[in-house]
């Protein structure tokens, strides 16, 4: 299936818009590509923890799902993730989350990708978490 970058952007807004809880937190799809995504997500009051820092659960989700796009894509089927892992690694402190995910190796049901996560804030982009999971597709796909 050949589709404009665009379209294929398009898309993966539509699904996002499908998601409550990422309607909920109000995360946007600022890029993809098959196999790669950035996800964003301002930075509230209300996402962050008692010490200012944004919750690690809200880091978590951001990453997992940065993880699932971009198997996702890479897989082109509907996906679920099978696992994954988090290392965090400075406090989430800015204005604004940014999660890169990439498709490191796709087979046929399965994709491994990994994950950066940033604070952006007024000194610039600071990693503050790495994620890696395996993304696997959606019983009943046809994946085989």
């Amino acid at each position: 299936m050949n589709v404009s970058p665009e379209a294929f952007l398009q898309m993966g807004r539509d699904v996002l818009a499908q998601q409550s809880f990422s309607r909920l937190l109000g995360t946007e799809l600022a890029a993809l590509a098959p196999g790669q995504v950035e996800l964003q997500l301002a930075l509230r009051d209300d996402l962050l923890q008692q010490n200012g820092f944004a919750h690690g659960g809200v880091v978590s989700y951001l990453a997992d799902n940065a993880l699932t796009y971009a198997g996702g894509t890479a897989l082109r089927v509907p996906v679920l993730t099978g696992e994954f892992k988090i290392n965090y690694v400075r406090p989430a402190v800015g204005e604004r989350l940014v999660a890169r995910a990439t498709a490191v190796h796709v087979g046929k049901t399965q994709a491994v990708c990994r994950c950066d996560v940033y604070a952006l804030g007024e000194t610039g982009e600071k990693l503050c978490a790495m994620a890696q999971g395996t993304i696997v597709a959606a019983p009943g796909t046809g994946a085989a």
